[in-house]
């Protein structure tokens, strides 16, 4: 049961030095690196985009595994003396516990990599649900991340539609979700999951607004407007 294991992973792994869970995520990026094309293949073969694209949502998403590998230096305390007569202040950076993402069919690459490198360098374990429509990628994904070396029940995935989702948003021991998508989707998981005291972050409501401005370069601008509708097989937020 992916609960279960990532919250039995999670005091071993919070134990973990911030300089050994970042080594996994430097052997990470470049098995990522290595299998650029087999991942590109397997978006396009689910989601439809074209290799070129399915290349820059593994790209983008590989960015963020980068930015993981400097987490020591975001994962600091701080501390105050003598904030006022005899009193110190002491900021402890400290990771929450299982957390989850639940992502969207737009970018099966990307958006998981935006939530599980971070979520788990930071000390956490994490549950992640990618979307049941392209499930591929993602599955590819975890493989490369426990190759590189996340011990089991670090990351966990799990497959389903409402009734999982819902099932994350009431389980006692997932602590904070992330989720990116749509509108109705984003307002039930924050409802759902703040009600059961959960920290929740929604990132919903997006598409391709414009705002064009007198001075635009007109091809320019036609380029960004047209690449934004029909990019990604028209499923750019």
């Amino acid at each position: 049961i992916p609960g279960i294991a990532a919250k039995d992973a999670f005091p071993a792994w919070k134990a973990t030095p911030v300089q050994h869970r970042v080594r996994v995520f430097l052997r990470y990026q470049q098995l990522i690196r290595d299998n650029m094309d087999k991942i590109a293949s397997l978006i396009t073969e689910e989601q439809g985009k074209t290799l070129e694209d399915a290349r820059g949502d593994v790209f983008r998403g590989l960015e963020v595994v980068e930015y993981a590998c400097t987490a020591a230096s975001e994962l600091m305390g701080e501390i105050v003396y003598n904030v006022a007569r005899n009193v110190d202040t002491f900021n402890i950076r400290e990771p929450l516990g299982v957390c989850a993402g639940v992502c969207p069919f737009n970018f099966p690459a990307m958006i998981p990599l935006w939530m599980f490198p971070m979520g788990t360098v930071s000390g956490n374990t994490y549950v992640l649900k990618p979307s049941e429509k392209d499930p591929g990628a993602a599955i590819f994904l975890a493989e490369l991340a426990h190759e590189a070396g996340l011990p089991n029940g670090v990351l966990n995935l799990v497959h389903g539609s409402v009734d999982t989702v819902n099932r994350i948003c009431d389980h006692p021991d997932i602590k904070a979700i992330s989720f990116v998508g749509g509108n109705n989707a984003g307002k039930h998981i924050h409802s759902r999951g703040n009600s059961n005291g959960k920290r929740v972050q929604a990132n919903l409501g997006a598409k391709n607004h414009g705002v064009i401005l007198p001075d635009a370069d007109k091809e320019a601008t036609l380029n960004a407007l047209t690449g934004a509708a029909f990019g990604a097989a028209g499923q750019r937020c």
